[in-house]
């Protein structure tokens, strides 16, 4: 498998403390803009596949709406009461106003 940068947002859409769902090659990615950052990590919960998309950002923390784990967008670990996989980290590459994010196809 090769790995490609694809266009996922403008950062004019992104703003500081936003998130945005989007779906690449498959995949769902949460895309997170914190004091002007961008992350990018899975965006489903390996835990019961809550979309994070529906959750609450705190700070580089996600907040599932499902069960309320936290999830890290800068490692993708978890804080819960048991252990949970970790997210993918996608890596992030802003050119302009322009996000990419580097996935497998």
């Amino acid at each position: 498998m090769s790995e490609e940068l694809i266009n996922v947002s403008l950062l004019s859409d992104l703003p500081d403390g936003q998130m945005k769902g989007v779906q690449v090659a498959g995949k769902e990615i949460l895309i997170v803009n914190v004091e002007g950052t961008i992350y990018a990590m899975g965006g489903i919960c390996t835990h019961r596949e809550w979309p994070l998309i529906d959750g609450v950002l705190d700070g580089h923390r996600v907040i599932c709406n499902g069960h309320g784990a936290f999830w890290d967008i800068r490692t993708g670990k978890a804080e819960y009461s048991m252990p949970l996989p970790k997210e993918i980290i996608y890596e992030v590459k802003v050119e302009g106003d322009e996000i990419f994010v580097k996935v497998q196809k």
